[in-house]
């Protein structure tokens, strides 16, 4: 199966800088590869290349992060925002485009700084404790929310920008967003990885994950650190994009089960699936293109709404 999906992978990356608005298609691609250039074909080509590179690496954060959440917190539905993640990165972002400083290193620095002060103060504020880390997440994040919404308000001229960050999207890929993503993502699914059986044990409970050496209060510190740095990466460099942490680990442990020593590196495989794959429909769904997070989102929520019912019928039954 993981075959399967690594030729999957693949392929929806091929496809992916195959299609495009300009109308060069897949063996202009592939003589351009081949060091043939004519025209513009190589800006085309780098570009749909920086674009799909970045699309793989924030939905291999996200999937990661999610599954890690899930056992984490032992919830189905938990996902990489949970901790409020995104909000946090929201009001950066915002704040960088109304200050002026709307460059792309401007954006992705506010962004990242802001999303990890606000998983480190809802750790703070959860005291390790399961139960009030989601509350406290979910508080930060109402709060944080509220902010965007008013710098929102305010930002006039910027408005639009500010707009088109927040929905998320690949249309600013460049290599320097790459190489950010890519660090994050090699030190977050390290740590992540690493400790996949020790959340196998966690999904058992506490207890029996102490009864077999597993530090809790060090685990927690761990994921969420990984975690926070994989989810701040990625929506630091892309925005917002809703419902891959959901989605993608869902759709693994229906195919793989519950081992997280399997079921990560499945998701991970299974998100440079689709990632891919989305970005191309935002690119040629309408004239122009279209927000990645508006599609996932559309996506996401169906599933999200299957998930609470399956949830309810496990519970009755």
């Amino acid at each position: 199966m993981f075959t399967v999906l690594g030729i999957a992978g693949i392929l929806s990356f091929i496809v992916s800088i195959s299609i495009g608005s300009s109308g060069i298609g897949i063996m202009e691609i592939f003589r351009g590869l081949n060091g043939d250039y004519s025209g513009n074909i190589q800006n085309i080509l780098d570009y749909r290349l920086r674009r799909a590179v970045l699309a793989v690496l924030v939905g291999v954060s996200l999937s990661s992060s999610g599954c890690a959440m899930q056992s984490l917190f032992r919830n189905p539905l938990a996902d990489p925002y949970i901790l409020g993640v995104s909000s946090g990165a929201s009001v950066g972002a915002a704040i960088a485009i109304l200050s002026g400083h709307g460059s792309s290193t401007g954006i992705i620095t506010l962004a990242f700084i802001s999303a990890l002060i606000t998983v480190y103060a809802v750790y703070a504020l959860g005291k390790g404790s399961t139960y009030f880390l989601i509350l406290a997440g979910i508080a930060m994040a109402t709060f944080l929310s509220g902010v965007t919404s008013f710098l929102i308000y305010i930002s006039g001229e910027s408005l639009r920008n500010v707009l088109f960050w927040i929905m998320g999207g690949f249309w600013t890929a460049n290599w320097m967003k790459v190489k950010i993503a890519f660090v994050t993502a090699i030190f977050g699914v390290s740590v992540i990885i690493y400790n996949s059986w020790r959340l196998n044990a966690l999904l058992l409970g506490d207890e029996h994950a102490m009864s077999i050496g597993v530090d809790i209060r060090r685990l927690k510190r761990a994921i969420i650190s990984a975690t926070a740095l994989l989810t701040a990466g990625a929506v630091s460099v892309s925005g917002v994009i809703g419902f891959v942490g959901i989605i993608i680990p869902h759709t693994a442990r229906l195919i793989f089960g519950e081992d997280n020593r399997v079921l990560i590196p499945a998701s991970m495989l299974l998100s440079a699936v689709f990632m891919p794959a989305v970005d191309v429909a935002a690119r040629v769904s309408v004239p122009g293109e279209i927000p990645v997070g508006i599609i996932t989102a559309l996506l996401g929520a169906p599933f999200f709404i299957y998930l609470l019912r399956r949830r309810r019928y496990e519970n009755q039954g």
